[in-house]
């Protein structure tokens, strides 16, 4: 993947579909997986990755935060779309952390501790016991400082090639696709690490 000329490839994928997207990174993956945690337009991402490659890896990272309407809809869409899930959950319970931290806002010195246990460690345990080459994404344009920074294909800081095949759609553009689809949609997703919606998670900075 270091032989890559990134800015080259971005600009012929640039009016490419999100399926030819995947097609192109799944021709040159050996070992690819799509990340998720069931946040609003996630579907998306998904039912265009199973469109591909049913068989594709889906990495689920849940905080145990979530609230009972986005686990609905990922069991939902786990069998509408027949997702191979690979389920990472945190070391401990959201329980024990109620009862000993709460969940704590970003001024807090705690919160760098809880954003290290709810998302961090189980994605880097994933990530380190999957071994991926391509990781495709439901990173968008204009979502925080640094996405707009990136493009459909970047290097992320781990060396990985990062595949986001809806970069440049807007919310009215995905909006249509779902509907086109007949895929749902859910609002009601709860990220306990952000606080603001423009506020990178650590996962992609």
């Amino acid at each position: 993947m270091k032989n890559l000329n990134i800015e080259e490839i971005n600009k012929e994928l640039q009016n490419k579909s999100p399926n030819q997207i995947i097609a192109w990174a799944l021709s040159i993956a050996k070992n690819p997986v799509v990340t998720t945690n069931f946040r609003p337009y996630e579907v998306a991402i998904l039912y265009a990755c199973a469109q591909v490659k049913n068989t594709l890896k889906v990495i689920w990272c849940d905080t145990g935060y979530n609230t009972p309407q986005t686990y609905t809809h990922a069991k939902e869409l786990i069998h509408a779309l027949n997702l191979n899930i690979h389920l990472y959950v945190p070391k401990q319970t959201a329980a024990y952390r109620d009862a000993t931290m709460g969940i704590p806002q970003i001024e807090d010195p705690l919160h760098k501790v809880f954003t290290e246990q709810v998302k961090l460690e189980p994605f880097n345990r994933a990530m380190k016991e999957h071994k991926p080459d391509v990781w495709f994404t439901n990173l968008r344009k204009g979502q925080t400082a640094f996405r707009s920074s990136i493009d459909i294909v970047s290097i992320s800081k781990d060396g990985l090639l990062k595949v986001s095949p809806f970069y440049h759609w807007t919310d009215t553009e995905l909006d249509a696709y779902l509907a086109e689809h007949n895929l749902p949609n859910e609002f009601t997703y709860f990220d306990p690490t952000k606080v603001l919606e423009n506020r990178e998670c650590g996962l992609h900075s």
